[in-house]
């Protein structure tokens, strides 16, 4: 475009109409006037314009205005163009895979086998599981109750095993032992015929010994849990003492001794504990209590461990 002759007609009023309505696009107070025969057509004044010097101020202004718009652009058009080439590589990076895979089946895309459908029929069967819960492991009591369950071998050393027992820090002596199938004969006072109506079929006893105190403990066999129960309850008198095997005799002649009655099972057991001096057991005497309380308990958890062994060899065997 050039300015002066030649140059576009700016509306209906010819050529020295001003196209800006005297105003200034750059906010200066001086006005524009783009005649033909202007000899300041960039509004210049002063020594300036008869220097014919333009105006560097503007042309700056302007210069750093295009190029501000220009930066913008490159970076727009950069962070653009980034966004572009990542996804190209992306999509390249997929597609390398793709074709790895099927070079690496020996297939073609095509050649690849498609995913098998699904089945559509519902009305197919569902699996079904038993209703029926599994047996429950066997009550160890169980087989101590009765006994045509209660058939394990049955011996005074396998219900007094060894020749000493441990409870706590507590070592007691093992010395006698004995079996009898005649119930009364290991018994005093009114024990006997208690055991005896009650159907009583054997008697195990043994006895051990500590620091001057010594305890026979009996255990009375039944045919039933009931029997062997209602014995304990009826008990008077008592369980015999056992002497021998390095233990004299006790609980004879006049001292007092402590005497117990229990059952579990088709078992009754029965202690005498007492002094193998003249001496007797008194309501305090721990040291006696505690004696007989140690062979007690013994025996009941030999009774009860006698029927966990036989519930355990009928879980591992069930069909014997």
């Amino acid at each position: 475009m050039s300015f002066g002759q030649g140059g576009p007609q700016w509306g209906s009023g010819g050529q020295n109409q001003d196209p800006y309505g005297g105003q200034d696009p750059y906010g200066r107070q001086d006005r524009y006037n783009f005649g033909q025969n202007d000899p300041d057509p960039f509004g210049l004044r002063g020594s300036a314009a008869a220097d014919n010097t333009p105006d560097w101020a503007a042309l700056a202004d302007a210069s750093a205005t295009r190029a501000r718009r220009r930066r913008w652009l490159l970076i727009g058009g950069g962070a653009v163009a980034t966004a572009v080439i990542a996804g190209v590589v992306a999509t390249g990076i997929v597609s390398s895979n793709s074709d790895e895979d099927n070079r690496s089946s020996g297939k073609n895309a095509s050649e690849l086998p498609a995913a098998p459908d699904l089945p559509s029929d519902t009305t197919q069967p569902e699996p079904s599981f038993s209703s029926v819960a599994p047996l429950p492991p066997p009550n160890p009591k169980d087989f101590i109750s009765d006994e045509k369950k209660d058939t394990a071998p049955l011996s005074a050393e396998s219900l007094f095993p060894g020749k000493k027992l441990t409870m706590g820090d507590r070592v007691y002596a093992k010395g006698a032992t004995a079996r009898t199938g005649t119930c009364p004969s290991a018994t005093q006072g009114a024990l006997g015929s208690i055991l005896e109506s009650n159907g009583c079929d054997q008697v195990f006893r043994a006895t051990y010994s500590k620091d001057g105190i010594a305890v026979t403990i009996g255990v009375a066999v039944f045919g039933t849990e009931a029997e062997a129960k209602k014995a304990a309850q009826q008990a008077k008198g008592n369980v015999a003492p056992l002497p021998g095997a390095g233990v004299p005799s006790f609980c004879k002649g006049g001292p007092v001794c402590r005497f117990t009655a229990n059952s579990y099972g088709r078992y009754a057991y029965f202690t005498a504990t007492g002094y193998t001096k003249a001496k007797s057991v008194t309501s305090g005497d721990s040291k006696a209590f505690q004696t007989g309380d140690d062979l007690a308990e013994f025996t009941f958890r030999q009774i009860v461990r006698r029927g966990e062994a036989q519930a355990s060899a009928a879980a591992a065997n069930p069909a014997g």
